[in-house]
């Protein structure tokens, strides 16, 4: 689905979506954590929007499958 949305914007598999890197988001989302006196990683609002989502009623299979980019339905449900 990926390669497929990729293709009809014009980008190759290998460009990337956002002009930044990781370690710049990093920091960026660590600085503004900071900000509001919160420790906040990436993988933070990661977990937050999937949770998001899935309270809003968006099927668990999307949530696993195109937000988080799970392989596996049983990665992304909750063990009790």
């Amino acid at each position: 689905m990926r390669k497929e949305y990729l293709k009809a914007r014009g980008a190759a598999g290998d460009q990337r979506i956002f002009p930044i890197t990781y370690t710049a988001a990093r920091v960026m989302v660590k600085k503004a954590g900071a900000l509001v006196g919160v420790h906040l990683r990436p993988h933070d609002l990661r977990r937050h929007a999937a949770t998001y989502a899935s309270r809003s009623g968006v099927p668990v299979e999307i949530v696993s499958k195109v937000i988080l980019r799970h392989a596996n339905l049983s990665t992304t449900q909750r063990k009790a």
